[in-house]
């Protein structure tokens, strides 16, 4: 079964440190990209990063750059998503999502050209509270 499994959300104080993963399962074909999304209550999903597996070329939303950082480890077939300097704009559940376009840099942030096999993941929860 082709699937994105994503762990390690959870609640951090504001200020603090979390590392979430997407763990890559099943795909016959490999996706070229993972994308991080977020939505926050009320809000529509925005795209944080893109990460090019193949060159680990990256593009990240400009209201997180310097604060979140994406990793892959390719013998786990996972990516991360590390974020820092939390604030309480930074409460959402968060999604990767497998693409096999590819991305570029956009408007700010990125955008990607969609295909019918982007899968989604099962979203994880972070909320910044003290």
């Amino acid at each position: 079964q082709e699937e994105l499994v994503e762990s390690g959300g959870g609640t951090v104080q504001p200020g603090g440190s979390l590392r979430i993963s997407c763990e890559i399962r099943g795909f016959t074909e490999e996706p070229r990209a993972i994308g991080w999304f977020r939505q926050a209550p009320g809000k529509q999903r925005e795209g944080i990063s893109c990460v090019h597996r193949e060159d680990e070329s990256t593009y990240y939303l400009d209201s997180v750059k310097g604060r979140f950082a994406v990793s892959t480890d390719k013998t786990k077939n996972t990516v991360y998503l590390q974020m820092n300097s939390q604030t309480p704009e930074d409460t959402a559940v968060y999604y990767c999502r497998a693409i096999f376009g590819t991305c570029r840099e956009y408007d700010g942030a990125f955008s990607y050209s969609e295909t019918p096999y982007d899968t989604w993941g099962q979203g994880t929860q972070v909320t910044v509270s003290s």
